[in-house]
């Protein structure tokens, strides 16, 4: 009889915090809510790394393109206003779809890899929104192969809805005490980044809480 009684996972902390699903926080600003007709005018990522000692996640490293329209693309005056981005301003160094698409991807095998993860799950603030966005975008570059998971997601609408009665992330961040500045909204980095820090704050203190690791029974 074996003395090996229960053999230590051999999976990383942080694959095993999300069932081997590596957490991207997403954001996306956009010319409309068609993600099909609409243009896709920024996007960002925040990957996030786990602190052994501690146990808690907390961001590592962002990145983030402004997107050429796609050839037809509608561009809704209303979504303009709104986000007040300007499409075709000299400064904001825009890329296409493809080449975007391709670095983040990229950057997220990378960041997935060192972590012991297996398949990417988009984190975002309204998820069905920025997944929409992002599968037509890989659909319309013809990408094979995309990290993220094509439906599963973590939205922290419901998240934040649940920790702190808020919906409205700039509303959700106060109630976390995260500083948020309604100025530097609709901007998809600033945007990503404080719903990752609302990812982070909330999964942490349910791990405060007692909540994980989830208790063993005797």
């Amino acid at each position: 009889m074996s003395n090996d009684v229960s053999k230590p996972s051999e999976k990383s902390l942080f694959a095993q915090r999300f069932r081997g699903y590596f957490p991207v926080v997403v954001d996306v600003e956009t010319a409309g809510f068609n993600a099909k007709t609409d243009a896709l005018l920024e996007i960002a990522a925040s990957m996030l790394i786990l602190d052994e000692a501690t146990g808690e996640f907390q961001i590592d490293e962002s990145i983030c393109f402004n997107i050429e329209p796609f050839e037809g693309a509608n561009l809704e005056p209303s979504a303009l206003a709104f986000t007040g981005i300007d499409p075709t301003h000299p400064l904001r160094s825009n890329v296409k779809e493809d080449f975007a698409l391709k670095e983040m991807f990229k950057l997220i095998r990378k960041k997935m890899k060192a972590a012991g993860c297996q398949r990417a799950v988009m984190v975002a603030h309204n998820a069905a929104f920025d997944l929409g966005f992002l599968n037509a975008a890989v659909e319309r570059c013809n990408i094979k192969r995309s990290p993220f998971h094509p439906f599963v997601s973590f939205d922290t609408t419901t998240l934040s809805g649940l920790a702190y009665g808020q919906t409205v992330l700039a509303k959700a961040c106060e109630a976390a005490q995260i500083d948020f500045d309604n100025k530097e909204a609709h901007s998809a980095l600033y945007d990503t980044e404080k719903t990752a820090e609302l990812f982070c704050t909330i999964v942490n203190k349910w791990k405060s809480l007692g909540g994980w690791p989830m208790p063993q029974d005797d």
